[in-house]
């Protein structure tokens, strides 16, 4: 497993003062090796100032401050980044608010040594969803069902933010030209994981929706993973399309 260390685990915040403490003492009881990198955007609420106090204390804690609230993807971009310059093989996505389990990460960790991107999934067998509001959980739903249609992706839970990936996975998805704001950046790079050969899993997490503090999804989130996704998709099937054509015309 040596091959799967050391791994720095990428939290995106705003806003998430009441969340940030615990969700780091919950990760580093579960894997204490870790290193953790919380990006914040600029929270007015003091985040990235009591981020800040935890890395003082604490060499295993990193804080990268962004100086406005430029989405989900852009943070992670970022974080990605920042680990890529530095030794880590293995990169994890997770949220701060605690819907995402840290005691569940040490099983998505080792399910990379048979993949390139194992993503911790509610919609595979074992894995489900606590206290979400019935909204939400049709369009996830929904938002997955279309992904896969669209995309012709075997993957459950495309739109699942708890995931890690393995260094050489990340080094050759372009992460320069990732345009994906929100969550749709979720989708955007399993698509291009799967695209690139790489291998991808899922094991199963149960997500448990937060306790404090608010959502950050809204309308304009939603829209952009439509649009995103269909021209994609419609890039695809151009794809498939002229190369149904080469193989004809040689016939």
């Amino acid at each position: 497993m040596a091959e799967l260390e050391p791994v720095l685990v990428v939290i995106p915040t705003y806003n998430e003062r009441e969340n940030i403490t615990r969700i780091i003492d919950r990760l580093q009881a579960a894997v204490p090796k870790a290193h953790v990198l919380v990006v914040d955007d600029g929270s007015p609420d003091g985040t990235g100032e009591i981020a800040d106090k935890l890395a003082a204390a604490d060499e295993r804690v990193h804080v990268m401050h962004r100086t406005e609230k430029a989405g989900l993807g852009a943070a992670y971009v970022a974080g990605f980044t920042w680990a890529l310059e530095r030794d880590y093989n293995v990169i994890v996505e997770m949220d701060a608010d605690g819907s995402h389990a840290p005691e569940d990460l040490p099983r998505i960790i080792a399910a990379l040594s048979d993949a390139d991107l194992s993503i911790g999934s509610r919609y595979v067998k074992g894995g489900k969803t606590v206290n979400w509001p019935w909204r939400r959980y049709m369009l996830s739903k929904g938002a997955n069902l279309y992904s896969r249609i669209w995309l012709g992706a075997k993957v459950n839970d495309m739109t699942a933010g708890f995931r890690a990936f393995r260094r050489a996975a990340l080094e050759k998805l372009k992460l320069h030209n990732v345009a994906s704001a929100g969550y749709c950046f979720q989708i955007d790079l399993t698509y291009r994981t799967l695209e690139a050969g790489f291998t991808v899993v899922e094991s199963p997490i149960t997500f448990t929706e937060r306790e404090i503090g608010v959502s950050k999804m809204d309308g304009s989130i939603v829209r952009e993973a439509l649009w995103r996704v269909f021209k994609w998709g419609v890039r695809l099937r151009g794809e498939q399309l002229r190369s149904l054509l080469r193989i004809g015309n040689k016939s």
